[in-house]
């Protein structure tokens, strides 16, 4: 059985609608429609939202990752689980105050080594990917609280590290 999504098109007038007034007389645009539209291309008008704190892509048909993701510096959650991406940027190291990465359901068989440098990180999705080990640079990581591998075709082997780890289908870090 195969299931079929519809992708929704999105409208200039949609758009228009997802802006908001905040309590502080900001505007604030509402991007949730950006998942689930098979979008192949990381859209280059993102990078202009560089007080972006959440960013869902999730089930698009993403293969790749722009450099410009740099640009968002004020990231917290990143989403983009269920795609197409089989390798990331080394600028994705530069998100500084991302805390929540979902990389689930792509084609990663390993993370920039840029990743050990998110130092706000607490939560990664790495669940149905191509991982054969937990990726080192994860360990670098002092404020993670939990690493999902559930489903990759992993090599068992001892992980040196200085905190002990819980190894199931999910690794949860102990501090």
């Amino acid at each position: 059985m195969i299931l079929e999504t519809k992708s929704k098109k999105m409208t200039l007038k949609m758009a228009q609608n997802c802006v908001e007034l905040t309590l502080d007389g900001k505007h604030r645009l509402d991007l949730m429609d950006l998942s689930r539209n098979m979008i192949r291309k990381f859209p280059d008008f993102i990078a202009q939202f560089i007080k972006m704190t959440v960013l869902d892509l999730h089930s698009n048909c993403l293969e790749e990752l722009p450099v410009a993701i740099s640009y968002l510096q004020n990231l917290k959650v990143l989403n983009l689980c269920n795609n197409r991406l089989t390798s990331l940027p080394s600028e994705l190291g530069l998100l500084n105050k991302l805390q929540t990465l979902n990389l689930g359901l792509n084609q990663l068989e390993a993370l920039p080594a840029s990743i050990g440098a998110l130092e706000e990180l607490r939560h990664i999705g790495l669940s149905d990917n191509r991982f054969t080990r937990l990726p080192g640079c994860l360990l670098k990581l002092k404020k993670l609280e939990s690493i999902k591998m559930d489903r990759n075709p992993i090599i068992a082997e001892k992980i040196p590290t200085e905190k002990p780890v819980s190894i199931s289908e999910s690794f949860y870090l102990v501090k």
